[in-house]
């Protein structure tokens, strides 16, 4: 009956060791090579110019929390613009209610949005930043409507509001 429950207790240890060297395997891979954009500034520079929220979600990869963004429930037409450089990122024809608590859209604006892969959570994601300063926008999915099929779910304090003018 010991011997039973000490191998049991191995094959557990074993199988917990092996997905933490999985979990570490991918995050050696998250290693990025250093981005030139438009737009660069020091680390200082952007946290006198963002709101302490806006820094840490565009310039630290965060995230900000379901269902707190302003612009969650926005439904005027305009454009979603970078927080950080203004950049124009998102229409709003293309904006629909995901269900998941963020801004979500099913097309960007082609060449103002730029992709890596994320492996901060153990796996691969797909993570869209701003093509012009680099700030962290979200990650898109491959879940969305018709006609791309995709899903850009952006953190709403990454984004600036911009209406149309009539």
């Amino acid at each position: 009956m010991i011997k039973k429950l000490l191998v049991s207790v191995c094959l557990v240890l074993v199988g917990c060791n092996g997905n933490a060297q999985k979990k570490e395997m991918a995050s050696d891979q998250s290693e990025k090579t250093e981005t030139t954009y438009k737009v660069t500034k020091t680390e200082e520079e952007w946290k006198k110019e963002l709101t302490a929220e806006e820094f840490y979600v565009l310039r630290k990869a965060a995230t900000e929390n379901a269902f707190t963004s302003d612009l969650l429930d926005n439904k005027e037409k305009g454009t979603y613009v970078c927080a950080a450089c203004a950049t124009p990122l998102f229409e709003s024809e293309t904006k629909f209610n995901s269900g998941t608590g963020w801004p979500s859209f099913y097309q960007e604006i082609e060449g103002n949005v730029a992709y890596d892969v994320d492996y901060k959570i153990g796996y691969a994601r797909t993570e869209e930043h701003c093509a012009t300063c680099g700030g962290h926008l979200g990650h898109v999915f491959d879940d969305g409507p018709a006609p791309t099929g995709k899903r850009h779910c952006i953190n709403g304090v990454a984004l600036d509001f911009v209406p149309d003018s009539e």
